[in-house]
């Protein structure tokens, strides 16, 4: 089969029909056949990688409208007018309409018809080939844009809990502060660690210390607000940033935080000092506490090491 394009004849005199399929047919091409082209839209609408050959005159449907539909599918489909030396004037109204070329009939010389239908394909095929290389051209760009966008959530995010790391929320918090700076905003930092994390990992394996870590992960990313930022800070350590929030706001959702890691059952949490996985918050409060990012870790980690000293398990202010 010469190029790999099918080809459809539209005519409604099926003695042309029979003589166009078997020509073409006979020179290596695959034609099908139709008597209108209302029935012809419809198969280029399922097909439309057809060249379509059409006469100029039939009942219903002319070849000029069937040409103009054609093309509000598909602007680059190629078709060719079948029309009768008398009707030159119709063959030229159709080129003005988008037909890629014409033949006369009756058909004087059939090799004139395999020359124009050659053409016709070769220009098919490069149309089909210039498809193929967009369509991979943008798939190559979409997958360049999603691997770009895979090593930029892997700058900015921990391998284990998926919350961004510590590098990234220090240019976060220093936007953050920066904004509530200016307009004159209250903001809080909440620093938390798991409580006795080396005895839960001694006793139950790291394997299940680094599903505990992707848990508790889950219950900071579920009760904090898409406004707030959590960060993993190291370790069991993590971080949590609130805007618009005072520090008796801070820590009220702090204290939420510790009763929800309380209660949450974790695996082997029973052997746990507290009989159960617990953690200790410090919280901090710009501009009280700090006005810059250094400050406001710094009060939040030392309310945080007072709480572990108070016994664990607590939630304590940078003013306590």
């Amino acid at each position: 089969m010469k190029g790999s394009v099918s080809i459809l004849i539209v005519d409604d005199e099926e003695i042309i029909r029979n003589l166009l399929v078997e020509h073409l047919t006979d020179e290596g091409f695959e034609v099908a056949a139709v008597p209108s082209g209302e029935e012809a839209l419809k198969v280029f609408r399922e097909n439309q990688d057809l060249l379509v050959i059409t006469d100029i005159r039939m009942g219903g449907m002319s070849g000029i409208e069937l040409l103009e539909k054609i093309k509000k599918i598909d602007q680059e489909a190629l078709v060719i007018i079948i029309t009768s030396h008398a009707a030159l004037d119709s063959a030229v109204a159709a080129l003005k309409v988008g037909a890629y070329d014409y033949i006369f009939k009756p058909f004087e010389d059939l090799e004139q018809i395999t020359n124009v239908v050659s053409r016709a394909m070769e220009k098919v095929r490069l149309i089909r080939e210039n498809k193929e290389l967009m369509r991979n051209l943008e798939q190559q760009n979409l997958e360049l844009e999603l691997s770009k966008e895979m090593f930029r959530d892997l700058a900015v995010r921990d391998g284990l809990t998926g919350l961004f790391n510590h590098r990234h929320f220090q240019d976060l918090l220093a936007m953050e502060l920066n904004r509530a700076g200016r307009y004159q905003r209250p903001l809080c930092l909440v620093m938390l660690d798991v409580d006795h994390f080396k005895i839960y990992n001694d006793t139950n394996g790291h394997p299940e210390g680094d599903i505990l870590l992707k848990e508790l992960a889950e219950i900071l990313r579920e009760r904090l607000r898409d406004v707030d930022t959590v960060a993993r800070y190291g370790g069991e350590e993590f971080i949590i940033l609130i805007p618009e929030t005072d520090r008796e706001k801070g820590r009220i959702v702090a204290e939420e935080i510790r009763r929800l890691v309380e209660n949450f059952r974790f695996t082997g949490g029973e052997s746990q000092p507290l009989g159960r996985v617990t953690i200790s918050l410090g919280v901090a409060e710009f501009p009280g506490d700090g006005t810059d990012g250094t400050s406001l870790v710094k009060k939040a980690d030392e309310a945080l090491y007072r709480a572990k000293n108070a016994g664990r398990n607590l939630v304590v202010c940078s003013s306590e």
